[in-house]
């Protein structure tokens, strides 16, 4: 049985992050908690086993944290989904046993890491088992973008950041919610492997050769193209020196509108306290002046921020969205915390006229 492309909503799940929860490296298991629609068993971290998993994300509190993969078979996993992001994206070592007693527990996977785990367990899977590897691309190579996607008369909304794992599909799905509530012709383009585990569609932007990443964009958008507003989920930042995804989603998307995303109180990147984050209207600045492209191509311009404020009690939160607000004359919001409608109406507010 070849592997899905997209996880039938009945089958209970596991989820792996051994030694990442309360970390950044944990996102995938977040997101797949927050936005999925399978029910999950257990999450994997022998480091917070008898915990819950809304302990660490606000929600999930039924959901209880293990200690073993047998602790999740036995309590009915049928898929493993690995659940954090090593550096890299690469498969470590130790994994090499539980990924084995995962298979022969019968155990499919969702795999989204670089490095394919199809190959390593063809042969050795059961009928109706299978292995997902989400970041292989699937079909021929994309052409070479050609700004094709300037000439769509629609809103097309990509998802920028001060950094990595600040929140940008986490953002972009809440604002995609919010434009459905409201009823808007909107949908949701992933990118990277989170998005598409829970929506079962989109591209592995970081798995496609440099030269095709732009044309991988470029094709997606045009397939979608007939909806009024496209939620490009965003990858990396601008401001980050080993991200190289940025570029590739505004080229290939010819985004005529921008969501920063950030995380109040940042200033310098996460992982690299030697760059600092600068004043937010300074990265709007950067971030138009790089889409219109010195008007080479459309003007793109940010519409609205999403502040993630995560680590702050409500009434610094209030302080901390005001402050932005008043530093950018933008609308700002945590859409997590406050929902994404006052992103939504900046959105249509700043959307072309339909017909």
């Amino acid at each position: 049985m070849g592997a899905p492309r997209m996880l039938d909503p009945d089958l209970k799940i596991a989820l792996f992050a051994e030694a990442t929860l309360g970390l950044l490296n944990a996102k995938m298991t977040e997101g797949v908690i927050r936005y999925g629609a399978n029910p999950v068993v257990a999450v994997i971290d022998s480091r917070a086993a008898g915990r819950s998993a809304g302990e660490f994300f606000g929600v999930g509190h039924d959901i209880p944290v293990v200690a073993t993969l047998d602790d999740a078979i036995a309590r009915g996993a049928q898929v493993l989904v690995l659940g954090t992001a090593p550096s890299g994206g690469r498969l470590p070592p130790d994994w090499h046993a539980m990924l084995d007693r995962a298979v022969t527990g019968g155990l499919s996977i969702v795999n989204g890491l670089h490095d394919a785990l199809a190959p390593v367990f063809a042969g050795r899977l059961a009928p109706g088992q299978w292995v997902w590897d989400i970041r292989t691309p699937q079909g021929d190579l994309p052409a070479i973008a050609t700004a094709r996607a300037a000439d769509l008369g629609n809103a097309r909304v990509l998802m920028v950041g001060t950094d990595m794992a600040i929140g940008k599909m986490t953002a972009g799905l809440e604002l995609w919610r919010s434009l459905r509530d409201c009823g808007a012709d909107a949908v949701f383009l992933a990118t990277g492997q989170i998005g598409v585990t829970i929506t079962g569609d989109g591209i592995p932007l970081d798995a496609f050769r440099v030269d095709h990443a732009s044309g991988a964009v470029e094709r997606m958008v045009m397939a979608t193209g007939q909806h009024a507003i496209q939620i490009v989920e965003g990858q990396g930042s601008l401001l980050h020196p080993g991200s190289t995804a940025t570029l590739p989603l505004l080229r290939g998307s010819c985004a005529n509108q921008m969501i920063l995303c950030h995380r109040a109180g940042m200033v310098h990147l996460d992982t690299m306290e030697h760059i600092r984050v600068p004043p937010l209207a300074d990265v709007i600045a950067l971030y138009e002046a790089l889409a219109g492209a010195a008007g080479a191509l459309p003007a793109a311009r940010v519409t609205g921020i999403a502040l993630n404020t995560r680590a702050l009690d409500a009434d610094a939160a209030d302080r901390a969205i005001a402050e932005a607000a008043a530093a950018t004359g933008l609308p700002v919001t945590d859409p997590v915390r406050h929902g994404a409608g006052l992103l939504a109406d900046a959105v249509l507010a700043a959307a072309p006229a339909s017909g």
